[in-house]
């Protein structure tokens, strides 16, 4: 029987109480997220022969379960973990996270209890995924968003800096036409994918599967993109960590910018330093060609002409902006001018909260 979200929800909260004191609240999700999905993979793939992540004696949950209460509980986990990502090619993915910290998690008893106590709430057996994930449900990949947006409310920060709302997403994928994808080798694609919330909600909206192509700048946040994706059963999905702008990963034969069926984004709004690492009067990628260069210190329209350049001559695309895009003057009205021109703007819609996002089609 599948456990209440409500409950996974209580219980993965309550590790948060065990962390608090010691670090800012954006930093739960680094010792929390990792927990998580140890657990997850061990429950799932312990004991399992051929299995996709292997769980080899020594580095599974259990063995982290089996460290309640010892004076060097916080070197061993890091242990563990390390022996479980490099076992399955996640080194500096999971093993991000120092549970020996003492700065954020205390000296000597005090880490040792709070680490105690922090592994014994993942025991819980409502936790127990192996027994409770009911079929076709997703509950450890909604526990994992619950979390993502809280962790950004409490500490102050914006949830756009690694998430996209799942409402949001689930209306950028509709729009798009995600359900109209046809086969597993059709692709999308995000340039600024943060944890991945926004590419795994247009994923699932292709009933036959698509293939999965991401990249993100923050190194912490590109590594919770792929556990993300291995939570959400897409293993198969490349996310690369760099500045997308400046140093792009994804590229055709003859080193132009890789080409999409669908594409999405929620990129930082209006950052300031998006030119950093390009030659604007040369773009290697052609990206503002025909259209004009967006100021130096206001990326949105940047990002946006990338999407349009990642997109095949079908492709079809949306992109998450302020609305000052739609009525600065200057260059960006001229830009704007030579989109629009092109006939790439299918539509556009106003949402709440200060948030718009303007579908494409090239």
């Amino acid at each position: 029987m599948a456990i209440k979200k409500s409950e996974l929800y209580s219980s993965l909260w309550k590790s948060c109480d065990e962390l608090r004191g010691g670090m800012d609240a954006s930093q739960y999700k680094d010792y929390v997220l990792v927990l998580l999905f140890v657990k997850y993979v061990s429950d799932k793939y312990a004991g399992v022969e051929d299995a996709l992540i292997e769980v080899s004696q020594g580095a599974s949950f259990q063995d982290i379960f089996a460290l309640k209460g010892d004076k060097e509980i916080g070197d061993k986990i890091n242990k563990i973990i390390k022996k479980l990502a490099e076992a399955n090619e996640l080194t500096g993915v999971i093993d991000v996270a120092d549970f020996n910290d003492e700065n954020k998690l205390g000296k000597g008893k005090e880490m040792q209890d709070k680490l105690s106590n922090l592994v014994a709430i993942f025991n819980n057996p409502a936790l127990n995924f192996s027994k409770n994930r009911a079929d076709g449900d997703d509950i450890l990949g909604d526990a994992y968003e619950y979390l993502m947006r809280n962790f950004a409310t409490e500490s102050g920060k914006s949830k756009g800096q690694f998430y996209t709302p799942a409402e949001v997403s689930r209306v950028v994928a509709k729009v798009i036409g995600m359900e109209m994808a046809t086969s597993q080798e059709q692709t999308i694609y995000d340039p600024t994918c943060g944890s991945g919330s926004l590419l795994l909600k247009a994923a699932d909206e292709a009933k036959k599967g698509i293939s999965i192509y991401g990249q993100e700048m923050d190194n912490a946040t590109a590594a919770l993109a792929k556990m993300n994706m291995i939570l959400h059963n897409n293993e198969a999905a490349e996310i690369y960590q760099d500045n997308t702008l400046a140093n792009p990963f994804f590229k055709s034969d003859d080193g132009g910018l890789k080409i999409f069926d669908f594409a999405v984004a929620n990129p930082p709004f209006s950052t300031k330093s998006w030119s950093n690492g390009i030659d604007l009067e040369e773009d290697d990628y052609g990206r503002f060609t025909g259209y004009g260069i967006p100021p130096a210190k206001n990326g949105d329209y940047a990002f946006l002409l990338h999407l349009i350049r990642s997109l095949k001559s079908n492709g079809k695309g949306a992109i998450i902006l302020p609305h000052g895009v739609l009525f600065r003057g200057n260059v960006e009205a001229k830009i704007r001018e030579n989109i629009l021109k092109r006939g790439y703007i299918k539509g556009i819609i106003g949402l709440p909260a200060k948030r718009t996002f303007e579908k494409g089609h090239r």
